[in-house]
């Protein structure tokens, strides 16, 4: 509390106030008295100024104007004035006319009858002289002004002067009491006057404060139209606009990190691919060097050896062209280049042909596939595309049938839904890998794979065919098999899009 701007005002204003009393009393005290005095001397020399000039023109005060001027400047200055010719008779008396007859003879004589004290001279001039002095039965002091004229003539003016010093100790006392209620009034009003300034300034202050911790929900609700008002709409757009420029900050901060993350998972993917296809091809590419060599020094001893020797070639380069074409395909998929171009077909009909085309294969891994799909089933997707995903599916069930070689495809609608399942009957995909399988070249069993001649790709190619068609997709195992399926958006709902 005595740290706000409300209390500091006030003290200081208290203390100026009751410096500026006690000056005043000091003042009074040691300067009034003579003050008073000098203004007594400087109004009976002016009645006295102005009784000369009359007479200068009216000097037995035969003009009755003359006469009520003078009176008029006795009454304004609180004076009894008497003039006296040459023969000391009386011309003319305003206040206590024989009082002041027997004064100014007393006076012409260097008497000093009926006063407590020998008069006391203030200013003695050729003309005039002017005295303090005090009446003993009375005790009342008056200032005398006694001057003597050219026609001989005699003015006598006094003036009462009164009791100075107790006067002074009155005024005091009473300015003194005025001082102290003005001062309790005036503090109460300047601490309610400065709340209505300090109110806003420490709301201000605890906005500014709460800007600094990152708050900028409170405002400045106030509605004055001076420096404080303008300071806090000032405040509030400053609010606002720090508020919208850190929020762009974070906003790019953000972005900046996503894409600093972005940007490490494309390196990691590309370190992680450009290791896999070095480890997919090192082996073909081994073999065919290994066979290439026998073939050129010879060492084969009968056609029959140089034509399996070439066969090894032939068949190892012959994965590696699918290879490449895959990672081609996979490649233009996941970077977003090979458009989805959605039409109505006959989903049925797509994977009889693949089953078709595929036969030659079955029948030399003795594979039965299944398949009774006798009625249409329309779906809304890309053909190619859903038909590389079936040959994939289809492909990968012929690779890892057991010895019951069977392969089961099937297709169920439910709510303008189509799934297509792929089962065939095997060992089930270990729990840990079920997540992994999509990875590009991740096998499971990577002998087996390697037998066949598979490179971990075709999955990762249906991961990225049914992202792109915004469609669920995944694998289930059963007791005795695995089971692939992925979903298409009927007719119905095809035709509503």
């Amino acid at each position: 509390m005595k740290h706000t701007i409300g209390f500091k005002l006030t003290v200081l204003i208290v203390i100026i106030m009751t410096l500026s009393m006690l000056c005043a009393g000091i003042f009074s005290e040691f300067f009034l008295e003579k003050y008073y005095a000098q203004k007594k001397e400087h109004s009976i020399k002016s009645v006295f100024s102005k009784v000369e000039e009359i007479l200068s023109d009216d000097e037995d005060i035969s003009d009755s104007e003359n006469i009520d001027t003078l009176n008029t400047i006795c009454e304004n200055a609180g004076a009894t004035l008497i003039l006296l010719d040459s023969s000391w008779t009386p011309i003319y008396a305003y206040g206590s006319g024989n009082a002041l007859i027997v004064r100014g003879k007393d006076m012409i004589l260097g008497n000093n009858r009926n006063q407590r004290d020998t008069p006391t001279i203030i200013e003695e001039e050729d003309n005039y002289i002017i005295q303090s002095t005090q009446e003993d039965a009375s005790s009342r002091k008056y200032y005398e002004l006694f001057a003597t004229l050219d026609t001989g003539g005699i003015v006598l003016i006094r003036m009462s002067v009164e009791n100075f010093q107790e006067s002074i100790s009155i005024s005091n006392k009473f300015y003194l009491l005025i001082g102290i209620a003005l001062l309790v009034v005036t503090t109460l009003t300047i601490i309610f006057v400065t709340r209505r300034y300090t109110k806003p300034v420490l709301q201000l202050a605890g906005i500014s404060r709460k800007m600094s911790e990152l708050d900028f929900d409170t405002k400045y609700e106030g509605h004055r139209n001076d420096e404080i008002g303008v300071l806090g709409e000032s405040m509030n757009e400053l609010s606002h606009k720090l508020e919208k420029t850190i929020s762009d900050l974070k906003s790019a901060n953000l972005q900046l990190h996503q894409d600093i993350a972005k940007k490490e998972e494309i390196d990691n993917m590309r370190k992680e691919f450009i290791s896999n296809v070095s480890h997919e091809l090192k082996t073909p590419i081994a073999l065919i060097q290994g066979y290439a060599e026998g073939l050129q020094e010879g060492i084969m001893e009968n056609p029959e050896d140089m034509q399996y020797y070439c066969g090894v070639i032939i068949d190892e380069a012959g994965k590696m062209n699918k290879m490449v074409k895959q990672l081609l395909n996979l490649i233009s998929l996941e970077q977003g280049n090979a458009p989805v171009e959605m039409e109505r077909f006959d989903i049925a009909c797509v994977i009889q042909g693949v089953i078709d085309t595929m036969k030659l294969q079955c029948d030399e891994a003795g594979v039965r596939v299944d398949f009774h799909q006798e009625k249409p089933v329309e779906v809304w997707a890309d053909e190619f595309q859903i038909e590389e995903v079936i040959t994939n599916y289809v492909s990968n069930a012929l690779h890892h049938v057991d010895e019951k070689k069977k392969i089961q495809v099937s297709i169920t609608e439910k709510n303008d839904i189509v799934r297509v399942s792929v089962f065939n009957s095997g060992k089930p995909i270990p729990d840990e890998d079920i997540e992994q399988i999509w990875t590009k070249f991740y096998k499971v069993d990577k002998a087996r794979t390697r037998e066949y001649g598979g490179n971990g790709i075709g999955l990762s190619i249906v991961k990225a065919i049914m992202e792109r068609h915004k469609k669920e997709f995944g694998v289930m195992n059963h007791s005795d098999g695995v089971e692939f399926w992925f979903e298409l958006d009927g007719k119905a709902t095809g035709e509503e899009q």
